[in-house]
């Protein structure tokens, strides 16, 4: 596909996302829905990202999201903050919590993956103790809801819709502007042999360091932004392995080498399992979720992305 084609079709598809979707599913439990699915998607892309680039394999992108949530939550309910920029702040309070995991990154594979699955259960215990700023496991309640922007309330389905929807096609356009840039290179590049990277004078850890900081930010953004949507906070939800596991399976479903892929792979998974599974399973659906995984992973190992695009490249063949 040509880059006028391509360009022209990820117009169509912002188009559709912006216009299109709010106007047809409105204020809907549906919308709903898509938000859930989004939201899935902002952790899974910012996984990807560490992953991807940083050839990183994390367990514990649940800290930086309950990090963000607490961080924005308590900034606006006790400081006065307004909610956009705590949310960002949120972001930034993810990434100082990342800093405490430097220390594990010369660690490789399932060695990192397991020491930052310990300090998500760090975090979940200081935010249970320290019941004087956190209100400890009973959470927070009445979080302040996403404010009214030029007249469009954002803390309605449909407003959040917006609200996330633009969060991901910034980190989608962030991702991208690293993968082409020398930065992503050199990434790429010691993902595919860190010691011969090293050998050439690439600086690995210093590199690593800052994908985890970037995936850091985004995750906490979007635990943030979460905080705000549902507006109650507590240690057990916003820690919970869930944040975890959902966006590793939709990434790996949509496809983690690529950079929508993640983002498919939770609309997929999440309203295929919602609209779908649930009717036919009420408990215990997610069995079905991982038989469809299963499927995915022996069928199309890369993902349903690249899946589709070889799919489309075989009939563009003359």
């Amino acid at each position: 596909m040509s880059n006028s084609k391509r360009v022209g079709l990820w117009a169509l598809l912002l188009l559709v996302a912006y216009v299109v979707i709010p106007w047809v599913l409105g204020d809907s439990y549906v919308m709903s829905l898509l938000v859930a699915a989004l939201i899935i998607g902002g952790i899974a892309l910012a996984w990807a990202l560490l992953s991807n680039l940083g050839g990183m394999l994390s367990f514990g992108h649940s800290a930086f999201f309950g990090v963000g949530a607490y961080v924005s939550a308590l900034l606006t309910m006790k400081a006065g903050v307004g909610v956009m920029p705590a949310m960002l702040i949120g972001g930034v309070g993810a990434v100082v919590a990342s800093v405490a995991m430097l220390p594990v990154l010369r660690l490789r594979g399932v060695y990192f993956a397991l020491a930052i699955l310990a300090y998500a259960t760090i975090f979940r215990v200081i935010a249970t103790q320290w019941e004087s700023m956190t209100g400890g496991s009973a959470g927070l309640s009445s979080v302040p809801h996403l404010p009214v922007v030029w007249g469009v309330d954002l803390s309605t389905r449909d407003g959040s819709y917006l609200v996330i929807l633009t969060l991901l096609v910034v980190f989608a356009v962030v991702y991208r502007l690293i993968w082409a840039s020398h930065y992503g290179m050199a990434l790429r590049a010691i993902h595919g042999s860190e010691d011969a990277t090293r050998v050439v004078g690439v600086n690995s850890v210093l590199l690593k360091a800052m994908m985890l900081f970037v995936s850091a930010f985004m995750t906490g953004v979007i635990g943030a932004f979460n905080a705000h949507y549902i507006n109650f906070l507590e240690p057990d939800y916003a820690f919970s392995g869930t944040w975890v596991i959902l966006p590793v399976v939709a990434a790996i479903f949509g496809g983690y080498r690529t950079i929508s892929g993640p983002i498919v792979g939770a609309l997929v998974v999440y309203l295929v399992d919602q609209l779908i599974f649930k009717d036919f399973i009420p408990v215990g659906h997610q069995l079905l979720l991982g038989a469809l995984l299963v499927v995915m992973i022996i069928g199309s190992p890369s993902g349903l992305v690249p899946l589709v695009g070889r799919r489309f490249q075989a009939r563009a063949l003359p």
